[in-house]
């Protein structure tokens, strides 16, 4: 998180762009928005006197170093311009007048442009940017402009009251507005959105949804403001909790408005909005340590397939959380399989499959000596050559003759006896997709008939998302070998942020272990109904899993019991190829399948209501998990 806020000044009329910035800088804000065209400066293209006016358009760019209009100037479209005005000459002046101003911007290098979107009447609006973009290569973004409440709802708020305005009142979501814009602009990468903070506040439900939005800034106008004891101006609680939880997607704020408290200065707005920014709540140790690889999609791992690299192995091995449970676990089973009056006399056999650099051999030597108990033999079972290396090492400067270093894949391996605990850290972040299923029927051939198997069961749970910033990096991350569906097609291991989930995920997969039936089929299908709150627009399918290592020592990633501080397993994300729009209390209906074959494992994924979707990764076309 940057050490300080960044803030931006508002202007509606800039005379001289020079003491403007000066100013600006001195008052300490980064960046100035400001209008493109000075306001008076209205255009007639079709017909009228202004039509054939002389003169220059705006002012030169050479009353600034280039420098200067690329990273302190935002520009603003003029007011006047009214793309959707039912009448024919409105419209068509104010096209061309915004084609005029957005190509100025970018010969200027302003680095945004903000567009006021004032309503849902947008759709020419939409059309004439998106046209723009589409012809321009400049490095420009375009923020949208949306209040965070309709000025009619706030109206309805102030001359009905609250409660009577609420009965019965279908209220104008704005959210609809910005939803209508990015579509019809394709969600291109070139949008983002300034959210205009307003009086009234809206549902929590509506400001989750926000959340999941592009958010770039937000617009606070000094009208909020109240006056505290001291004459300083400050927000109302509402107001701080609200703009707290959006720094957490590192917004810029924009002040906007008159100064209202002329005796202090405008400069206290800005400090005041850096003090709400300094003092949020210090991040979690999950949060801290996923910092820069929010939103980051990564293939999920294939450790049977491929041989972990030592920087992979470090970066788990570090989890505070994941292998103290594993070592309470081992503690646990220990005391079970061996009573207090037998202590001394019986000698248990542990085997550790796919040890890696053996942190799991590390937990179980120390939960024997915890508990008290002996072991006779503990095999440490690796297939990748490079981590029996590092074993070996272990073995040889730390553990002794009590660890047997086996290299071999445990599928393949045959033990010369069998064990009383199989101890494993196969799972991945949707549980089976690392294949642990797979593996432990393979590996259980070694586990005495009332052997333990650690872990016991493991679950995995799904949810749908909004995600505009997500679907955008599936579009971009495509293959140039592969069909352009590939993208859409394979599930992704995410730290999920700036996204919204739509419902509370349901059970998907259930493994248990050992498993003693006659007949093993991994193969699995499921169907869940989710209830939607909120109009919404699904980009994609969240997956967890929680796992019960023994008895009640479990490991979670579900959101609601997420292990404190465990940081080894971001969730995985299923996309969907085509955004689909819901309405509130629809029904959405997720079909997914988990399909195996001698060679391989994949999943198949669909939406079936309300809107069905092609079957995604078909025959795992796609994206496959090598056995």
């Amino acid at each position: 998180m940057p050490s300080r806020l960044s803030c931006g000044r508002e202007f509606h009329c800039v005379p001289d762009v020079n003491s403007v910035l000066e100013w600006t800088c001195k008052s300490g804000f980064d960046f100035s928005c400001m209008p493109i065209v000075h306001p008076r400066l209205k255009r007639e293209f079709l017909e009228n006197a202004a039509k054939n006016r002389g003169g220059p358009l705006t002012r030169s760019d050479l009353c600034l170093p280039c420098g200067d209009w690329n990273n302190l100037v935002v520009g603003k479209v003029s007011p006047w311009l009214k793309l959707d005005s039912p009448h024919h000459h409105v419209r068509r002046t104010s096209e061309l007048g915004l084609k005029q101003e957005l190509s100025f911007a970018a010969h200027l290098g302003m680095p945004a442009v903000m567009i006021p979107v004032n309503n849902a009447n947008c759709c020419n609006l939409a059309r004439a940017l998106n046209e723009h973009i589409l012809s321009s290569y400049v490095p420009q973004q375009y923020w949208i402009h949306i209040p965070l409440m309709s000025a009619s709802d706030m109206a309805d708020k102030l001359f009905k009251g609250e409660d009577d305005a609420m009965e019965g009142e279908t209220f104008e979501d704005t959210w609809q507005w910005w939803n209508i814009f990015r579509t019809l602009c394709d969600s291109t990468r070139k949008l983002d959105l300034v959210l205009e903070l307003t009086a009234d506040i809206p549902a929590e439900a509506m400001i989750e949804r926000w959340l999941s939005e592009p958010l770039k800034a937000i617009l606070v106008s000094t009208k909020l403001f109240l006056t505290n004891k001291k004459g300083y101006p400050v927000l109302s609680k509402p107001h701080q909790n609200l703009i707290r939880k959006l720094f957490k997607l590192d917004v810029q704020v924009i002040l906007t408005g008159v100064d209202r408290h002329p005796e202090k200065g405008i400069r206290c707005y800005q400090q005041y909005l850096d003090h709400l920014w300094q003092t949020q709540e210090p991040p979690d140790p999950v949060t801290e340590f996923s910092k820069g690889f929010e939103d980051f999609l990564q293939c999920p791992l294939q450790p049977l397939m491929d041989n972990l690299e030592s920087h992979t192995y470090e970066v788990f091995e570090k989890d505070p959380v994941k292998y103290s449970e594993y070592q309470r676990a081992i503690f646990t089973a220990v005391i079970d399989k061996v009573p207090e009056a037998e202590k001394d006399t019986k000698e248990l056999i542990l085997m550790v499959v796919g040890a890696g650099r053996g942190p799991l051999v590390r937990a179980a030597i120390t939960a024997l000596k915890q508990a008290n108990r002996k072991a006779k033999k503990i095999y440490a079972v690796e297939k990748n050559p490079n981590a029996v290396v590092t074993l070996e090492n272990m073995r040889d400067e730390m553990w002794g003759p009590l660890v047997e270093v086996v290299s071999c894949d445990m599928r393949n391996w045959d033990a010369p006896e069998k064990c009383d605990i199989l101890i494993s850290e196969l799972l991945g972040s949707f549980g089976d997709n690392e294949l642990s299923p797979e593996c432990l029927d393979g590996a259980q051939r070694f586990l005495k008939d009332d052997g333990i198997s650690i872990p016991s069961d493991y679950t995995s749970y799904m949810a749908p998302l909004q995600s505009a910033r997500l679907y955008n990096e599936f579009r971009v991350n495509k293959d140039k070998d592969k069909p352009a569906e590939s993208s859409f097609e394979m599930p992704y291991v995410v730290r999920l942020h700036n996204c919204q989930m739509l419902a509370e995920p349901q059970k998907v997969f259930q493994f248990h272990h050992p498993n003693r039936d006659a007949f093993i089929d991994n193969n699995r299908y499921k169907s869940m109904t989710f209830d939607i709150a909120e109009d919404c627009v699904i980009h994609g399918l969240a997956g967890y899993f929680d796992t019960v290592l023994y008895k009640d020592v479990t490991l979670s990633i579900l959101p609601s019991t997420h292990s404190p501080g465990m940081f080894s397993w971001f969730p995985i994300l299923f996309p969907l190829r085509t955004p689909t729009y819901v309405t509130k209390g629809t029904k959405v209906v997720i079909d997914i399948w988990r399909r195996v074959t001698e060679k391989n494992v994949w999943y198949e994924w669909t939406m079936v209501r309300p809107q069905p979707l092609p079957l995604h990764n078909p025959k795992g076309r796609s994206y496959t998990i090598g056995l």
